[in-house]
C-alpha cells in the first residue's frame, strides 16, 4: 500500500516535469499579467526591496553595532532570501485553490501548479537579486570561486521548497484556516532566523544551539549566502538542508500518493 502511495505520487511529479514547457508559459504569463500596463513591472518589487535593505541595514547596522562593509551585503542576501522563501511558502498554501477551474477542468498532473508557482516566484527572486551586486560595488566587495557553491545551495533550497509547498497545497485545500497560521508562523521565524541580525551577535551560546540548529530556514539560507559574502559555510548547514530533503520527499510522496485524487473534490 505505502509503495503504491509512494510511486503514484512520483510518477506524477515526473509528468510534471515532463510539463515544463507548460509551466513556463504559465509562471510567465503570471508575472505579465500582474505588471500588466506598468511602466516598470516587476522592478517595482526590486525598488521596494532596495528601499527596504537600505533602510534595515542602517537602522540595524547602528543598533547592534555591526561593521557596515560587512553587514549589508549580509541582510542584502539575507532579506532577498528571505522573501523568496516566504512568498513561494505563502502562495504554496494557494496554489490549489487559485487553480481551481484548470483542475476541475483539465486532467494534468498537480504538481505542475506547484512548478508553476515556484517559477513565477523564481522570475521574481532574479529581479530582486540585481539589487546583491549594486551593493557589492558600494562596498568594493568581490565574489571568490566559492560563489559557486551557492548555485548548489540554491538548487538544494528548490528542491526543499517543492516537497514544503506540496505539503502546504494539500493541507491548506483540506483544512482552509491553515494559511492564518502559515502566516503567522513565518513571521516569528522571520525574527528568530539571523536575516536581520548577525549570528556572531548573538552571545548565549545554548539558547543559539536551538534557535540556529533547530530552524531548517536558517540553514537552507546560510548555503546560499555563506558562499556569496566569502563566509565559510557549516558542514552541519549541508547536512540539515540535504537531510531535510530526503525526508521530506519520502514523507511528501506518500502524502500525496494517498490524498492527490481528494484534492479536486476538496476545492
Amino acid at each position: 500500500m505505502l509503495r503504491n502511495r509512494f510511486f503514484n505520487g512520483l510518477t506524477d511529479v515526473r509528468a510534471s516535469f515532463a510539463l515544463r514547457s507548460l509551466v513556463g508559459t504559465l509562471g510567465w504569463q503570471d508575472v505579465r499579467q500582474r505588471y500588466r500596463r506598468s511602466a516598470v513591472g516587476p522592478f517595482w518589487l526590486t525598488i521596494s526591496m532596495a528601499i527596504m535593505i537600505a533602510s534595515i541595514g542602517i537602522i540595524f547596522g547602528t543598533i547592534f553595532k555591526s561593521p557596515i562593509a560587512e553587514f549589508f551585503p549580509f541582510i542584502a542576501l539575507g532579506l532577498i532570501l528571505w522573501g523568496f522563501i516566504s512568498t513561494v511558502m505563502m502562495d504554496a498554501c494557494v496554489s490549489f485553490t487559485s487553480a481551481e477551474a484548470i483542475i476541475k477542468q483539465l486532467a494534468i498532473p498537480l504538481p505542475v501548479h506547484i512548478m508553476r508557482m515556484l517559477w513565477r516566484n523564481i522570475l521574481i527572486f532574479g529581479h530582486n537579486l540585481v539589487i546583491f551586486p549594486i551593493v557589492l560595488l558600494i562596498f568594493q566587495k568581490s565574489l571568490g570561486f566559492e560563489a559557486l557553491y551557492a548555485v548548489l545551495g540554491f538548487g538544494l533550497l528548490l528542491i526543499n521548497l517543492f516537497w514544503i509547498s506540496m505539503l502546504l497545497g494539500i493541507f491548506c485545500t483540506r483544512y482552509r484556516d491553515i494559511p492564518q497560521i502559515v502566516n503567522s508562523v513565518i513571521l516569528v521565524l522571520f525574527y528568530l532566523t539571523p536575516v536581520m541580525w548577525l549570528p556572531s551577535s548573538f552571545t548565549n551560546k545554548t539558547l543559539a544551539v536551538y534557535l540556529f540548529g533547530l530552524n531548517p530556514l536558517y540553514h537552507f539560507i546560510e548555503i546560499i549566502r555563506s558562499p556569496l559574502i566569502g563566509s565559510p559555510t557549516a558542514e552541519i548547514n549541508w547536512i540539515v538542508s540535504g537531510a531535510c530533503a530526503v525526508i521530506g520527499w519520502l514523507a511528501t510522496l506518500l502524502i500525496y500518493g494517498k490524498y492527490r485524487a481528494r484534492i479536486a473534490y476538496w476545492l
